[in-house]
């Protein structure tokens, strides 16, 4: 456990320069050392002097240093380093790096360029120039907001998967860039980039009718999402072979009832077993797998019009959009409120909780949570992250014979220290982890929680400012520091 121990200490606020300066010494994890925001300029010189891969990078990736380190780290000879310098690099104050890293030979480097949102514009649209096929693409989808001039290069950059990056249906950033429109017809002919272009079209019967036969299940599905898709192509859409187009059109304001209610049947008979997955094709693969995600796109897809006028779909017969109901939970009347919190659907309830947490009651609260053990689709978080609990029922969880509940507990700041010693010791390492971020935890308990078996509650513990300064020093020496 010392080395998880180690890794907390190095990211502890409290600990003093000089201990620091020992863990320098440290050649074992990723340098994270390196990363605090309370470097001094001596420990920044003596870093850079080990010359040690790791902590360079963290170095490198650095903004809150007081001496500027990547103008010397860019011409290091390992290609890690040169990388964490083009992702740590920020702004005009590192122009002259940034410039040198557009040649740098390392192709990785100039891929962390492209994703570099605080590059230079002038110096990032260089990129899409780029001699590797894969910078291009990865600049494409990442920079939402390219210049005009280096847009259209990407939109005619001879590499497919460029093209397709550049006029994608997805890109990792929002908004999503408008096309040029004297391109559209360019990039409609081109299958890579025919689905990218959908939904800037300025949609005539004619195109609707021909994209509708599209055999690019992509292409239909984005058709499908169009604003002014005629009805009888909506119509034809809605009986697709695709689940996912079928779930574009159920997604629809316009879509009718009796339309929306056989699209839900027919991707309900759609999905695959996952043991029959291994005998298909990859083109039928892939096709099963999002017949399959179908599914979860009518249960969880963002319906903003739903949630723009609730009222009329509180009771729909569909999970997901009662769900997107209760995102308005906050402008609704306490009544419908009401009847979305007691939701035979336990998302819907818990959308409630989240988006309008002022709204619930604790005795709600805790029943969601209790009754959603697992995370929700989308979520990694709890039904009850973020509810203000009472410190009174936040105590009373810390004697509940559900682990979960009892790891709510240090969700307390005044937490009595008896009852924090008692959740250190506790069976569930979920519960002590919570226990060893305290700030009120006994000192004696947080020291013990050094040596626990688990190493996520091992770093917790070094990492809590309250540590003592003799048992950061105990640390240090046991590793020989």
């Amino acid at each position: 456990m010392a080395d998880a121990a180690l890794d907390g200490l190095e990211k502890n606020p409290a600990l003093p320069e000089p201990l620091i300066r020992r863990l320098i010494a440290r050649r074992r994890g990723f340098g994270r050392v390196a990363s605090r925001p309370d470097l001094t300029a001596g420990l920044v010189e003596e870093m850079i002097a080990t010359d040690w891969m790791w902590l360079l990078t963290s170095l490198a990736s650095n903004r809150n240093l007081p001496v500027p380190v990547r103008p010397r780290l860019v011409r290091h000879r390992d290609d890690v380093v040169r990388g964490a310098v083009a992702g740590g690099a920020a702004g005009e104050a590192d122009r002259d790096v940034f410039e040198r890293l557009l040649h740098d030979p390392d192709v990785q480097a100039r891929r962390y360029l492209a994703e570099n949102d605080d590059m230079p514009a002038d110096l990032r649209a260089r990129l899409a120039g780029d001699p590797d096929p894969s910078v291009r693409a990865l600049l494409a989808r990442s920079w939402t907001e390219i210049p005009a001039k280096a847009q259209r290069q990407l939109l005619k950059d001879p590499d497919d998967d460029v093209r397709a990056a550049a006029c994608s249906t997805y890109y990792t950033r929002l908004p999503h860039p408008s096309m040029p429109a004297d391109l559209l017809p360019e990039l409609l002919e081109d299958p890579v980039t025919r689905a990218g272009a959908i939904r800037c079209l300025a949609l005539t019967p004619e195109i609707a009718a021909r994209l509708a036969d599209d055999p690019d299940y992509a292409v239909r599905r984005a058709l499908a999402r169009h604003p002014d898709l005629p009805d009888d192509v909506r119509d034809r859409l809605a009986r697709d072979r695709s689940g996912t187009v079928q779930a574009a059109v159920f997604a629809r304001p316009d879509t009718p009832p009796s339309v929306r209610a056989l699209i839900h049947d027919e991707v309900q008979r759609k999905v695959t077993d996952v043991d029959d997955l291994m005998d298909l094709d990859d083109d039928a693969l892939i096709q099963a797998v999002e017949d399959n995600q179908a599914i979860e796109e009518l249960r969880y897809a963002r319906l903003p019009w739903v949630t723009a006028d609730p009222l009329p779909h509180v009771s729909s017969p569909y999970p997901g959009f009662r769900a997107a109901a209760a995102r308005a939970a906050a402008a609704l009347p306490p009544g419908v409120v009401k009847c979305l919190l007691d939701d035979e659907d336990p998302g819907v309830a818990v959308v409630v909780l989240r988006h309008a947490p002022h709204l619930v009651d604790e005795a709600t609260a805790e029943r969601l949570d209790r009754a959603n053990p697992q995370p929700l689709k989308g979520r990694f978080r709890r039904p009850a992250d973020g509810y203000p609990f009472t410190p009174e029922t936040l105590r009373r969880f810390a004697g509940d014979p559900d682990p979960r509940m009892r790891a709510l507990a240090p969700r307390d700041p005044a937490l009595p220290a008896a009852v924090l010693a008692a959740l250190a010791r506790d069976t569930d390492a979920g519960v002590r982890r919570a226990a060893a971020a305290h700030a009120r935890i006994p000192a004696a308990e947080l020291v013990r929680l050094l040596d626990d078996p688990v190493d996520r509650i091992a770093e917790a513990a070094a990492a809590n400012p309250a540590l003592p300064r003799p048992a950061m020093e105990g640390l240090l020496l046991r590793a020989g520091l």
